[in-house]
C-alpha cells in the first residue's frame, strides 16, 4: 500500500469516527474545505489528496478562518497570483522600498558561508512584526514597516527543490524577490498553472495557501527575499490583530516548526 493510500485510509477513518459523534461539524468542514481547495487551478487528484490527507490538512482545518479573512478583505478579491500593481500604492511603496534597499546590501556575501552546507536554509530577520535573531545584521530588514510583517531570506542550494505544499493562513500575501541573478530557467516557482522563472522575473506575489512548489534545478545557489505583507482590506485592524495573535502563538520556535524542511539559521 502506497504512502498516499495509507494517508487516505487513515483520514477517512478519522472522518468517519468524528462524523459519527459530530456529523454537523464534519459536514461543515467538508463544505469549507471543498470551497477552499477548489480555489486552486489545475485541480486534480494530487491537489485534493494533499489538501485533505497530506500536508494541506492544517490549511483545511483553518479553512473556515481563512474564508472569514477573505470576506473581511472584500471588496479586494483574492487573485491568487498578483502583480505589484494589483496592490494599493501604500503596499507597493513598502515592497519597492525593501527591494531597493536590499539591492544595496551584500546579502549573498553575508549569508553564503552559513548556507553553503545546507540543502535549503532560511534566515529570518523579522517574524510577524517582531525582529528575529539571526547571524547577520542587515539594518534595512529591521526597519519598521506598516504592512510588511515577515522578512527572511530563503536559500536553495544547487539542485534543490521543495515538494508541492500549502501555507496555512491568509492574513498575509507572500512576496518573493530573487536577490541574485540566475543564469537559466531551471530556478522557478509554480503556483497552480502559473510558473515564474527567476531569471526573467525577480518579483513574485501570491497567496501561499494555494498549492505551490519551488525548484532550483541549476548549478547556482538561489537567494530569495521571503516576505509576508498584510492583505489589502477595509478592516486592517482585524487582520493586524490576527498577525499579532500568530506572533504570540508562534513566538518561540514557530518559524522552525512551520519551515521544518528548511534549516532555520539563528545565532
Amino acid at each position: 500500500m502506497s504512502k498516499s493510500t495509507k494517508r487516505i485510509v487513515r483520514g477517512v477513518v478519522v472522518l468517519v469516527v468524528v462524523g459519527y459523534f459530530l456529523p454537523k461539524l464534519v459536514i461543515f468542514y467538508i463544505a469549507c474545505g471543498l470551497y477552499d481547495v477548489m480555489r486552486n487551478r489545475r485541480l486534480g487528484y494530487e491537489v485534493f489528496e494533499k489538501y485533505f490527507f497530506g500536508n494541506g490538512v492544517l490549511t483545511w482545518l483553518l479553512s473556515p478562518f481563512n474564508i472569514l479573512l477573505d470576506i473581511l478583505s472584500l471588496p479586494n478579491i483574492n487573485k491568487g497570483v498578483y502583480r505589484l500593481e494589483d496592490l494599493p500604492p501604500s503596499h507597493q511603496a513598502e515592497i519597492n522600498r525593501l527591494i531597493d534597499a536590499t539591492r544595496k546590501q551584500d546579502v549573498v556575501g553575508r549569508l553564503e558561508a552559513a548556507a553553503a552546507e545546507q540543502k535549503r536554509s532560511m534566515f529570518f530577520f523579522k517574524w510577524y512584526g517582531a525582529d528575529a535573531e539571526t547571524i547577520a545584521d542587515i539594518p534595512v530588514f529591521r526597519e519598521k514597516y506598516k504592512y510588511i510583517k515577515t522578512i527572511g531570506v530563503s536559500i536553495f542550494n544547487k539542485k534543490q527543490s521543495t515538494s508541492a505544499h500549502f501555507g496555512p493562513l491568509r492574513a498575509t500575501l507572500r512576496v518573493l524577490y530573487n536577490i541574485n541573478d540566475m543564469n537559466d530557467d531551471g530556478a522557478y516557482i509554480v503556483v497552480g498553472d502559473v510558473a515564474n522563472y527567476w531569471r526573467t522575473s525577480k518579483l513574485f506575489i501570491f497567496d501561499d495557501t494555494l498549492l505551490h512548489q519551488s525548484f532550483n534545478e541549476t548549478d547556482q545557489i538561489r537567494y530569495c527575499l521571503f516576505v509576508d505583507i498584510m492583505r489589502p482590506t477595509p478592516a486592517p485592524a482585524v487582520l493586524a490583530w490576527v498577525v499579532s495573535a500568530i506572533k504570540g502563538l508562534l513566538s518561540t520556535g514557530g518559524n522552525a516548526l512551520l519551515y521544518s524542511n528548511w534549516k532555520v539559521v539563528k545565532k
